[in-house]
């Protein structure tokens, strides 16, 4: 039996009205793990299926998100791909803007202004990232949770299925649960290749006899495999245990963050609503408006407790919120007992304000992303690399000239044939393509020849004279290069000049 259609682990407690565990007390909360019992054994999570106005929203958004994700290898830009991360051929597409391997200063800087950007939107608020965006978030919580409360029903009817013994029935219901779950995990593994090899290759191979890709189609099944098991088995472990943004985020959260909260003045001392009692009379008697319901504890697809505080398990989800404005509807109090808000808001009533902290962050991410946009569009079509032929030394013509013989490598960046043509710049000199006058660079394809370089003795600055290259297309500027010119030293010169001068008479 695989291991995803195995028992799961059971409760460490008999679950209440909402399926929530109710003497699971092993002291301080932050001492242990609510996916782990007190021996360390795995604690299967039933979240109960979430609804109401925040969700909704993220629904929307992760529908627009999951249509970009499954568009996103078809759509192309200027006839490039939106975005391509081709490691194999070392090509990368992103908006259309193909880049290379030596585009390395816009990547470094990239990556800069996205941990910087990490950062200013943590501090700010909180893990927004996480809940509402995150690729493991969206297809977990919008795809496969989906597809499980439709095939096995919501969380009482799912543990209900799991306590049960093995029969046909169930067995037939867990065999089309995670064949429903691989053949999703497949096709997300499919759309995840057309981002690596592009979806004009990923179509070809599709539409071939598959004998002919025995080991792309193996890869592919254990690529399919590994999703299955994220989505189907590891869940909620793979943002706790594997994903380093819940331990990260602990060091940018501050008092002035906008967090998903409990409000504990208001809420706090918890206690259930008998029938007939008043809040008046609560009030009196030192009671607050969370009457121990635990429905933000049933819907939390980590399995934490929100009423504890800020946990590194809290994805900011919102399932909480939605959960416990319902139940304050319910009993006549108003909402956002469990609301976003700022540590500082809860407890002096503060707005939400922009702090010193964030306005450095901001100005920080304000420059990288200047940066980056500047080298993004002053970046050339083409990177040219010239460098003397190894082991070459300079040659005299007979006309007394200095010759030295380069090695030119050009990168064409674009998606369309460039011809190209050198020139001297600032200096009066001959530059010939070896091989005929003609040197075309392929689309996005690296070409490379044999240049040689012509300056007459007065030209030279001694046995070393610094150069200046033109990259011309069409007689338009592309770029500029800088080498080193290798020439005899005065007194050699001189020699040679006197020798050709006695050979010429």
């Amino acid at each position: 039996m695989p291991a995803a259609m195995e028992e799961k682990p059971k409760p460490a407690a008999e679950p209440d009205s909402h399926g929530v565990a109710q003497d699971i007390n092993w002291g301080d909360y932050r001492d242990h793990l609510t996916t782990a019992d007190k021996d360390g054994h795995r604690r299967w999570l039933y979240p109960k299926k979430p609804s109401g106005f925040w969700h909704e929203h993220r629904k929307h958004l992760s529908w627009l998100l999951i249509a970009i994700m499954f568009a996103g290898p078809w759509i192309r830009i200027n006839g490039n791909p939106l975005l391509l991360v081709n490691i194999v051929e070392r090509r990368f597409s992103i908006l259309g803007q193909i880049f290379w391997p030596q585009d390395t200063l816009i990547f470094a800087v990239a990556m800069l202004v996205f941990f910087a950007g990490i950062m200013i939107f943590t501090t700010a608020f909180g893990r927004l990232w996480c809940g509402w965006t995150c690729p493991q978030t969206v297809m977990m919580e919008m795809v496969f949770r989906k597809l499980e409360y439709l095939i096995e029903g919501d969380a009482a009817e799912q543990r209900a299925l799991d306590a049960a013994p093995w029969t046909a029935g169930k067995f037939a219901k867990k065999a089309f649960k995670h064949t429903v779950f691989f053949g999703a995990s497949f096709i997300v593994g499919n759309t995840l290749l057309a981002y690596i090899i592009g979806s004009e290759q990923l179509l070809r191979i599709q539409l071939d006899d598959p004998r002919n890709h025995i080991a792309g189609l193996t890869f592919m099944t254990l690529f399919s495999l590994l999703f299955y098991a994220i989505f189907a088995r590891f869940r909620e472990q793979a943002c706790t245990f594997i994903c380093p943004y819940g331990r990260f985020q602990s060091a940018l959260l501050d008092e002035n963050t906008l967090i998903v909260a409990y409000d504990n003045k208001r809420g706090e001392t918890r206690a259930p609503l008998h029938r007939g009692e008043t809040f008046v009379q609560r009030k009196t008697e030192g009671k607050g408006d969370c009457v121990n319901c635990r429905a933000c504890v049933a819907v939390c697809p980590t399995g934490i407790d929100i009423r504890n505080g800020v946990q590194m398990e809290c994805v900011n989800c919102t399932a909480c919120i939605d959960a416990c404005d319902t139940i304050m509807d319910k009993i006549g109090r108003p909402r956002g007992l469990v609301r976003y808000a700022s540590l500082d808001n809860i407890a002096h009533g503060t707005p939400q304000r922009f702090t010193a902290r964030m306005k450095l962050y901001a100005a920080v991410l304000t420059g990288l992303i200047t940066l980056f946009l500047y080298l993004v569009f002053t970046r050339s079509d083409v990177e040219t690399t010239l460098l003397r032929a190894p082991g070459s030394l300079f040659q005299v013509t007979a006309d007394g000239r200095i010759e030295n013989l380069y090695t030119v490598k050009v990168v064409n960046k674009t998606m369309h044939d460039i011809p190209v043509e050198l020139r001297l710049e600032g200096r009066p000199g001959k530059v010939r393509v070896m091989g005929g006058s003609d040197f075309i660079v392929p689309a996005a394809k690296l070409a490379q020849t044999s240049v040689l370089i012509e300056l007459k003795p007065k030209q030279l600055d001694g046995a070393s004279t610094k150069l200046k290259l033109g990259v011309y297309s069409h007689g338009k500027l592309l770029e500029t290069v800088n080498t080193a010119f290798v020439g005899p030293r005065s007194s050699e010169h001189d020699e040679e000049h006197e020798k050709h001068e006695r050979e010429r008479h």
